[in-house]
């Protein structure tokens, strides 16, 4: 690999790391662009290439898989969740969520109340076909 492809990667894996770590806090693709020390339309190309989806996207499955987290884990709101993990929106995180999981958030929740029981959402998601196109190999646990 040569010594540019490495530091672009490295650079895209800094952004990745601030989105991994900053999740519920406001993110845009300029203050991302700056991380990475490029312009945010070549940030944008550059994460889609290394990554296979784009930082959007990224952000949201991440706020996602947070709120999947607080939802089976602790009792707060639908919307607290909703607002902790970054979306300023019920509705948005709402769609978000099920266009993800395959359910809402609530059904999410209702569903994990049984431990022995793997949620439908959950079977749906990992039945679905990729961002990027590929079908998910199954688990190998």
């Amino acid at each position: 690999m040569s010594r540019q492809i490495e530091d672009r990667n490295r650079r895209m894996l800094r952004a990745r790391d601030l989105m991994d770590r900053s999740y519920a806090e406001p993110l845009n693709v300029s203050a991302l662009a700056r991380v990475t020390h490029t312009s945010p339309a070549h940030f944008s190309r550059t994460f889609v290439a290394t990554f296979g989806e784009t930082p959007h996207r990224y952000l949201q499955r991440r706020r996602v898989e947070r709120a999947a987290r607080l939802l089976r884990e602790t009792d707060q709101t639908v919307t607290d969740v909703c607002m902790a993990v970054g979306f300023t929106s019920l509705g948005t995180f709402s769609r978000t969520f099920s266009s993800i999981t395959g359910c809402s958030p609530s059904s999410y929740r209702r569903q994990r109340q049984d431990p022995l029981t793997v949620p439908d959402c959950a079977v749906m998601a990992w039945a679905r076909v990729s961002s990027s196109g590929e079908v998910r190999p199954p688990s190998t646990r």
